[in-house]
C-alpha cells in the first residue's frame, strides 16, 4: 500500500531546544498509525511539524508524492491535512454551526450544506446542538466538535492530537468508534496521538514508540503490545 505520509529525518526544535530527533515515519493511504510514548516524548511536536507550526523544521516531509516541507501552514491544510490539537480549540463563543463552518473555509465547492448531514450522521448529538455555543457543550461533545471541524475540510489525512483527554471512559470508547468509521467508510487517513495505548493499539494498524523525540520501536500493534517495556510502561500489565 502506497504511503500518503512519510518523513525522513524530521527534526524539530523549540528555539534553541531539540524536541525532535531525526524521526523516520510512514502513513499508508487510507491507514491508521499512532504514536506513542510518555509526556514530553516529542508527539504533539511531531504534527506540529507535519503542519509547520509553532517549531523550526528540517528534513523531508511528503506528502501524497510532493514535497511539503517549508511550506505555509495555510497550504498545507488547503492540500488536505486538518489538524485535531489537544485541548479542542473550539471557538467556544461560537455556535456548533458556526464552527463547522470555520472548517470549511478553505474550500471553495458547492457541497459544503450537504457535508453538515454527512457529519451529523457521525455525530447526532451535535446536530441536536447546533444552534448552542460551543462552550457550553460537554467535554465529548466538544472533541465531536474539533473533530467534525476537522472533517469539513474533506482531509485526505487527519492528525488527532490526545482525542480522549479528559473523557469519560464510555465517551471515548464511541469517539474511537466513530473514527474507525470515518476510516473505514470515507478512506480519510489518520495519525493518531494518543495517551491512551491501550485504545489506541486497537485502532491503529501500525504503531511508532517515541521516546526523547527518537523513535526507538514500530511495527504492528501485535509486536508493539508484545514488547515487555511497552506493556510494563504503556498497557498497565
Amino acid at each position: 500500500m502506497s504511503a500518503i505520509l512519510e518523513t525522513r529525518g524530521l527534526s524539530a526544535a523549540y528555539g534553541p531546544t531539540a524536541v525532535l530527533k531525526s524521526v523516520d515515519l510512514s502513513v499508508p493511504q487510507g491507514g491508521i498509525v499512532t504514536l506513542l510514548g510518555a509526556n514530553g516524548a516529542g508527539k504533539t511536536t511531531t504534527l506540529r511539524a507535519l503542519c509547520n507550526m509553532m517549531v523550526r523544521v528540517s528534513g523531508e516531509i511528503r506528502f501524497d508524492h510532493q514535497r511539503i516541507d517549508g511550506k505555509a501552514t495555510e497550504d498545507i491544510v488547503r492540500l488536505g491535512i486538518a489538524h485535531v490539537p489537544d485541548g479542542r480549540g473550539t471557538f467556544v463563543s461560537l455556535s456548533v454551526e458556526e464552527n463547522l463552518r470555520l472548517g470549511a473555509y478553505t474550500r471553495r465547492d458547492r457541497q459544503v450544506a450537504q457535508d453538515f448531514e454527512r457529519i451529523y450522521g457521525y455525530f447526532p448529538r451535535l446536530k441536536e446542538r447546533r444552534r448552542q455555543q460551543a462552550g457550553t457543550l460537554s467535554g465529548g461533545e466538544q472533541q465531536m466538535l474539533a473533530i467534525s471541524r476537522a472533517l469539513m475540510l474533506r482531509p485526505k489525512l487527519l492528525l488527532l492530537d490526545e482525542p480522549s483527554f479528559g473523557l469519560a471512559p464510555l465517551v471515548v470508547q464511541e469517539i474511537f468508534r466513530i473514527l474507525r468509521g470515518i476510516n473505514e467508510q470515507e478512506g480519510v487517513s489518520m495519525l493518531l496521538v494518543e495517551q491512551n495505548a491501550n485504545i489506541a493499539l486497537e485502532l491503529a494498524g501500525y504503531a511508532y514508540l517515541l521516546e526523547t523525540g527518537r523513535v526507538v520501536l514500530d511495527g504492528p500493534p501485535s509486536t508493539i503490545s508484545s514488547d515487555e517495556s511497552v506493556r510494563r510502561s504503556y498497557l498497565g500489565y
